[in-house]
């Protein structure tokens, strides 16, 4: 839980770069739902860990985001500092093309956090734990088709310029 805290601060982080990196319209809409499912789990997540006596990172600042990275190993899907760069330098519609291209790539990590979590002796017994991974898996899954579906359309209308 602690890791997937962090893995969200990350993509809060990045869909918060829409407005700022003049994504497309598409993109911007794509990163308020991103942002707002994303913050949702971190506070169930939060919760779930201080219900267990446990610490529950504090995600202010988004300095989640950037302590997960300098830890040595990324966590699945994470982006590197050199894509961090990547795509803080990209405006416009190529803001958008990497934006895609690195959300599927994290969204992709979350599925292989999920798989690893419910990996684990008794987390599918933990109802709560449970019915969390299956949204994250379903949620991320749909996502994931959705970016590409964005990212084919907007590599079609390239070719046709």
């Amino acid at each position: 839980m602690v890791g997937m805290i962090a893995h969200h601060t990350q993509a809060v982080l990045l869909s918060g770069w829409a407005l700022t990196h003049d994504a497309g319209s598409s993109v911007r809409a794509l990163c308020e739902r991103i942002a707002v499912s994303q913050r949702d789990e971190i506070a169930f997540m939060q919760r779930w860990l201080r219900e267990r006596h446990q610490a529950a990172p504090d995600t202010a600042g988004q300095a989640m985001a950037g302590m997960a990275m300098n830890r040595g190993a990324l966590m699945p899907g994470m982006l590197t500092a050199e894509q961090l760069a990547e795509l803080d330098g990209a405006r416009g519609p190529q803001f958008d093309r990497l934006f895609l291209r690195f959300m599927i790539q994290h969204h992709s990590g979350a599925l292989t956090m999920v798989q690893q979590l419910l990996g684990q002796p008794g987390a599918a017994r933990d109802g709560q734990v449970f019915q969390f991974a299956s949204d994250v898996n379903a949620g991320q899954s749909a996502e994931i088709e959705r970016m590409r579906r964005m990212l084919a359309a907007l590599t079609i209308g390239e070719g046709s310029q």
